[in-house]
């Protein structure tokens, strides 16, 4: 593996978080979410954040946490859907860890990110599937371009997708 470090990317209501956590307690590393990180700085929701400052204060500060977390060792970070639009964000990600790109249908990310209204600003609109849509088209690319293993969110439990993320680093059979 490279590095020691897990950084997970993907789109909103892939299971970043939710996957994220279980592989960090299976490799018994320390979990971040840089938007529960953000918001313990703060000390305000990341809705509140964008209405304050708009996605531009926002992704400024997801660098200045994506910058200093990625410098730890032994953790998995499950970083927000938009964190790749930034060079800086990508190169730390590629060059301090190996990159999980988690990936899930429109229809998935739209079914799940539904069950959480008013947590997701970028979706606070009155058709969501359109920027779901908007938002696949800029950003996969970009997760495609760093990611080192990808895989599909759809199907498997959070937990079935941690272990084969575990397996796939961890296992002993290495070539």
């Amino acid at each position: 593996m490279k590095n020691k470090n897990i950084f997970i990317i993907g789109p909103l209501g892939a299971g970043k978080t939710t996957i994220g956590r279980q592989l960090a307690k299976r490799a018994r590393f320390v979990f971040y979410d840089t938007d529960h990180e953000i918001e313990k700085l703060t000390g305000v929701s990341i809705t509140t954040i964008f209405e304050i400052e708009g996605e531009a204060g926002f992704r400024k500060r997801e660098k200045e946490v994506i910058e200093k977390l990625t410098q730890l060792d032994n953790i998995v970070l499950s970083s927000g859907g938009g964190s790749i639009l930034a060079e800086e964000n990508r190169r730390a990600f590629a060059s301090r860890g190996t990159v999980i790109y988690l990936r899930a249908s429109l229809e998935t990310q739209l079914q799940r990110t539904n069950q959480r209204k008013g947590t997701r600003p970028l979706l606070n609109i009155a058709n969501p599937m359109d920027k779901i849509i908007e938002l696949h088209h800029i950003r996969v690319p970009l997760y495609q371009e760093i990611a080192n293993f990808t895989y599909d969110t759809d199907v498997e439990s959070p937990k079935e997708i941690a272990d084969h993320i575990f397996d796939e680093l961890f296992s002993e059979k290495k070539v």
